[in-house]
């Protein structure tokens, strides 16, 4: 089940052109928000605009590092993570096939079905508990 949009800008910025990227946007919001109910050390997360796009941090505990979701200017959607974090190193030493990342910053999409669940949401849990490592 979806949840509600935090607000109705937040709504607004998932009006995009494009099925392909507002269904993949969907998918991967509904992956966080289900990474942050299975991982109690994550607390409640909060939905935000960062720079016009969705953001998702953690707020109460601040275990994570903000994840956001946006269009790039090569197309197609993607998962943004701060780029001074380690996090895409991580994605590629624990998925060394994974090709479709933009330097330090981004995990890219063209469709929907490239989102694999498990391997996604292995990457959101990373960034959710990020200030959480020893």
């Amino acid at each position: 089940m979806t949840r509600p949009f935090a607000s109705a800008d937040i709504a607004a910025a998932f009006d995009i052109p494009g099925k392909q990227a507002r269904k993949g946007l969907l998918t991967l919001r509904d992956l966080i928000f289900k990474v942050g109910d299975d991982v109690p050390q994550i607390g409640k997360i909060e939905e935000a605009l960062r720079w016009g796009q969705p953001a998702y941090l953690t707020p109460e505990t601040k275990s994570g590092s903000t994840l956001r979701l946006g269009i790039p200017k090569s197309g197609g959607f993607a998962l943004f993570v701060h780029c001074q974090t380690t996090l895409i190193s991580d994605y590629r030493a624990a998925f060394p096939n994974v090709t479709n990342i933009e330097g330090n910053r981004a995990v890219l999409f063209k469709n929907a079905t490239e989102i694999d669940s498990n391997m996604h949401k292995w990457f959101i849990r990373q960034a959710l508990t990020y200030h959480l490592k020893p």
